[in-house]
C-alpha cells in the first residue's frame, strides 16, 4: 500500500510539473530563437556569476532530461554557446547522463513490476538478451541514436540491466554526440550576420553533426565485428568470394547469382543435387498427383459423356513415372550445369571450422562469405512403438513399388492432405489423422471444410481431433491407437506415413561450435538481411524459415548472395510482403496474403469479396464448376490485402493477384484488364466484377437514370 501511495505521489508531482511546462508555455525558452535574443545577456551572467550560471543549467538540463521535456538539443547548443568546447562537454555530459539514468529509475518504479508480472514471458528472451548483452545494445543505442533517448531510458528502465551499468555506458555512448553538438553551439554564438552562416568553422560543425552517425555506426560494427571475430584470425588471402551448402532451391539460386556477378563460388552438397524438391518433393509429389488425377478422371467418364471408364495400372509404373519425370528435370539442376555456369560443385559433407573456413573431403576452403542452405527434413514425432514400424516419410515414400492396402497419413496440413487424396486415388484405404480440429488449419474453416468433404466424398476416412497416442504391433497386424474427446479408437494399417510438419537441418555441420544462434523452433535466426549472428554467414531457404516453400528459398536466396557479395556498399532487406502458396489437392487451394482468419486475428480491417466458379463458364464447359474466388479489401477501397481461390488450376489462377499485390494495383485495374474467353482466368475479373458491384455508387447511378428518363422525354 506504501509503495502505491509513492508511485501515485510521484505521478502527481511529475503531471503537475509537464503540464505547468506547457500551460505556461516553458517551451519558448528552449528555443534558438531565444538562445540569439538573449546570448550577450546569457554571457554577461555567465561572466559576472560562472559557478551559479552553470549550477542553474546543469540543474535545469537534468529536470528537462529526467522528465523528457523538449528542448535538449537546444539546451546542449546553448552548453557550446555559454561555455565553449571543454567546460560544455563537460557540464552537458554529467547532466544529460544524470537525467537520463532519472528518468530510468522513474520508469522502472512506476512500470517495470506491473510490465514483467504481466508480459514475463512474452519478455523472457529480451530480458536474456538484456542480461548477456545490455550493455553493448544501450552502448550502440547511445552512440547510433536510433530511437529518441527518452524511449529508450523508458524501455530500459522495464528491463533488468542494473543503474551503474545504465548510467556509465549512458555517460561514454552520449559523449561523442555531446561532444559535436556543443561544438555546434560554439559556432551558432559567431553568427552576427548571413556572411557568418557560410563560414569554414560552423560549416564544419553542421558537417559533423550530419556524418556522426555515420561514422558512429561504423564504429559499431567494427566494434560488434571485433567481438565476434576475436576468436578467429581471418586469412589474409581467400580461396573464395561465397561458399555456399545444400544444393537445393536456396542454394543453388545463391550460387548461380554469386557466378552470374562474377564471384568464385564453390557449392558444396553431401547427397542430390537439386535438394528436396527435385528429388523428394515438388517434383516427384506433383509427377504422382498427376497421375492419381488420371484415374479419378475416369472414374468421373459419365460427366464427359462417356458410358464408362476403366484405366489398367500398376503401381510399380505409376512410380517409375514419378522417377522418369525427376530424371527429366534433374539436368536443370546438374553439376554439369552448374559448372558451366562457372560455379566450383564439390560432391561432399561440408564442416565449417570457423566463420572464413569450411572443410569437405580433407580440403580447407577460406571464403570471406558462406551461405548456409542446408534446406529441412521431415519432423518425426516420438509417438511410442514408431521406431518398431518402418514408417514412411516425404523422404522415402518414393521408393515404394507396393501399393499399401491400408495407409495410415498423420497430419492435416499440406503434405499430408497432398498425399492422403493421391494414395486414395490411387487405390489405398486411407485414414487421416489430425490432432488439431480441423484439415488445412492455416486456411479460413470453409476452405477446410471444402477440403474435407472432398476427401470423404472420395473415400477417405478423416480423423480431427484426434491425436497419435502409440502404435502397437501385433503379429503380422499393425495398429495406431489415437485419442479423441470420446476416449481411444484403433486404426489398423499397412502402413503409415508421417506428414506432421518439417525440422531445419540446422545441427551436424559446424554451427553449434561455431556459436551461431538458433530460434525456439530450430531454425537458423537471421535478421532482415539474411544474416546470422555471425555478419558473413548469411541463411537461406527451409533452414531460414519463416515459410518453408521452394519459390520463397529462391527469393530469399537473391537477398542473401547479394548483400553477402556487396553488402560493404548497398544492402537489401528481404521482402516478405507478398508471399503465395499452393496446395495442390483437388480442388487445388492457392493463397496470397490474408485471410479472414489472419485478418481476424490481427484485427486488421476488411472486407471480403466472394465469387463462385460455379458461374464460370469454362469451368462449367470442364465440369470443374466448383469453388470460388474470395479477395478481402481494404474497406472502402480496392486495394487487395489476401486472396484465397479453392478450385481446379488455383495455383495458376493466384499469379494475377501476386502480380497485383506486388505493384499495388487494385481490383479496379484488373476488371479492366481484357481476359480471354473462355479461360478459368475470367473467375478473377469476376471476382473484381463483384465487388465493383457491391460498391456501386447507388446515388450517382439513381440521377444517370432520371438523366436517361429525361432524354427519352
Amino acid at each position: 500500500m506504501k509503495k502505491y501511495s509513492s508511485k501515485l505521489l510521484l505521478v502527481m508531482v511529475l503531471i503537475v510539473v509537464a503540464v505547468s511546462f506547457f500551460m505556461f508555455d516553458l517551451e519558448k525558452y528552449f528555443t534558438l530563437d531565444t538562445l540569439k535574443e538573449h546570448q550577450q545577456t546569457f554571457e554577461r551572467y555567465y561572466q559576472q556569476h560562472a559557478g551559479l550560471t552553470i549550477s542553474l543549467y546543469f540543474l535545469a538540463y537534468v529536470v528537462m532530461a529526467a522528465l523528457s521535456l523538449p528542448g535538449a538539443a537546444v539546451m546542449t547548443l546553448a552548453g557550446g554557446t555559454l561555455f565553449g568546447v571543454g567546460t560544455g562537454t563537460v557540464v552537458v555530459s554529467f547532466a544529460s547522463s544524470i537525467g537520463a539514468t532519472s528518468a530510468f529509475l522513474v520508469s522502472r518504479f512506476l512500470l517495470r513490476d506491473s510490465v514483467q508480472s504481466k508480459f514475463g514471458k512474452k519478455l523472457g528472451a529480451i530480458n536474456e538478451g538484456v542480461r548477456k548483452d545490455g550493455a553493448f545494445y544501450l552502448f550502440t543505442l547511445r552512440l547510433v541514436p536510433i530511437f529518441p533517448f527518452f524511449v529508450i531510458n523508458l524501455i530500459m528502465g522495464l528491463t533488468a540491466i542494473r543503474v551503474f551499468v545504465f548510467y556509465i555506458v549512458s555517460q561514454l555512448g552520449m559523449l561523442p554526440g555531446t561532444l559535436v553538438y556543443v561544438n555546434a553551439g560554439t559556432q551558432l554564438a559567431k553568427i552576427a550576420s548571413l556572411q557568418d552562416i557560410l563560414s569554414p568553422a560552423l560549416i564544419f560543425s553542421f558537417v559533423l553533426l550530419g556524418v556522426f552517425p555515420l561514422i558512429a555506426k561504423a564504429f559499431v560494427s567494427l566494434v560488434k565485428g571485433r567481438r565476434i571475430y576475436a576468436k578467429w584470425s581471418t586469412p589474409k588471402k581467400f580461396d573464395y568470394n561465397m561458399v555456399v551448402i545444400g544444393a537445393g532451391s536456396a542454394g543453388l539460386v545463391a550460387s548461380y547469382i554469386g557466378a552470374a556477378l562474377k564471384a568464385k563460388v564453390a557449392l558444396i552438397e553431401k547427397h542430390k543435387m537439386g535438394g528436396d524438391c527435385l528429388n523428394t518433393g515438388c517434383v516427384p509429389s506433383k509427377a504422382l498427383i498427376r497421375s492419381a488425377k488420371m484415374l479419378a478422371y475416369a472414374k468421373r467418364a459419365q460427366e464427359f459423356g462417356f458410358h464408362s471408364g476403366r484405366i489398367d495400372y500398376a503401381f510399380t509404373d505409376v512410380m517409375e513415372r514419378v522417377q522418369r519425370v525427376i530424371r527429366k528435370v534433374e539436368p536443370h539442376d546438374s553439376v554439369e550445369r552448374y559448372t558451366g555456369l562457372g560455379v566450383e560443385v564439390i560432391q561432399g559433407e561440408a564442416r565449417i571450422t570457423s566463420p572464413f573456413t569450411v572443410e569437405v573431403n580433407g580440403r580447407r576452403l577460406t571464403t570471406r562469405n558462406i551461405v548456409v542452405a542446408t534446406g529441412a527434413r521431415p519432423f518425426v514425432p516420438p509417438i511410442p512403438g514408431l521406431d518398431r514400424v518402418a514408417y514412411l516419410t516425404s523422404d522415402n515414400v518414393w521408393e515404394m513399388r507396393k501399393l499399401p492396402s491400408r495407409l495410415v497419413v498423420l497430419g492435416g496440413g499440406p503434405i499430408g492432405c497432398e498425399l492422403t487424396q493421391t494414395f486414395s486415388r490411387l487405390g489405398s484405404r486411407v485414414s487421416q489423422v489430425e490432432m488439431m480440429p480441423r484439415i488445412m488449419l492455416r486456411e479460413d474453416e470453409d476452405v477446410s471444410d471444402t477440403i474435407h468433404k472432398k476427401f470423404e466424398d472420395e473415400g477417405v476416412r478423416v480423423l480431427t481431433g484426434h491425436k497419435a497416442k502409440g502404435i502397437r504391433v501385433d503379429g503380422e497386424n499393425k495398429i495406431l491407437v489415437c485419442e479423441n474427446a470420446s476416449g481411444e479408437i484403433e486404426i489398423g494399417f499397412d502402413e503409415i506415413l508421417v506428414a506432421v510438419g518439417r525440422a531445419a537441418n540446422a545441427k551436424g555441420f559446424g554451427l553449434e561450435e561455431l556459436g551461431v544462434t538458433l530460434r525456439p523452433n530450430g531454425t537458423i535466426e537471421t535478421d532482415g538481411l539474411l544474416q546470422t549472428n555471425f555478419p558473413n554467414i548469411y541463411c537461406s531457404g527451409d533452414v531460414a524459415g519463416p515459410y518453408q516453400f521452394t519459390h520463397t528459398a529462391a527469393h530469399q536466396s537473391w537477398y542473401a548472395s547479394v548483400n553477402a557479395l556487396f553488402g560493404k556498399f548497398k544492402r537489401f532487406s528481404v521482402d516478405y510482403r507478398v508471399i503465395p502458396w499452393a496446395t495442390f489437392t483437388d480442388p487445388e487451394v492457392a493463397r496470397v496474403g490474408l485471410n479472414i482468419q489472419e485478418a481476424k486475428e490481427k484485427n486488421i480491417p476488411y472486407e471480403f469479396t466472394d465469387y463462385g466458379i460455379d458461374d464460370l463458364d469454362r469451368a462449367i464447359a470442364d465440369s470443374e464448376d466448383h469453388g470460388f474466388v474470395r479477395v478481402l479489401t481494404k474497406p472502402g477501397t480496392d486495394k487487395i490485402l489476401g486472396v484465397t481461390i479453392v478450385g481446379a488450376h488455383a495455383g495458376d489462377l493466384i499469379a494475377e493477384y501476386v502480380l497485383a499485390m506486388k505493384n499495388n494495383l487494385g481490383l479496379n485495374k484488373i476488371l479492366g484488364t481484357i481476359h480471354i474467353y473462355p479461360t478459368l482466368a475470367e473467375a478473377n475479373k469476376y471476382a473484381a466484377g463483384a465487388w465493383k458491384k457491391a460498391h456501386a455508387p447507388e446515388k450517382l447511378l439513381n440521377w444517370i437514370g432520371r438523366y436517361h428518363a429525361w432524354m427519352r422525354g
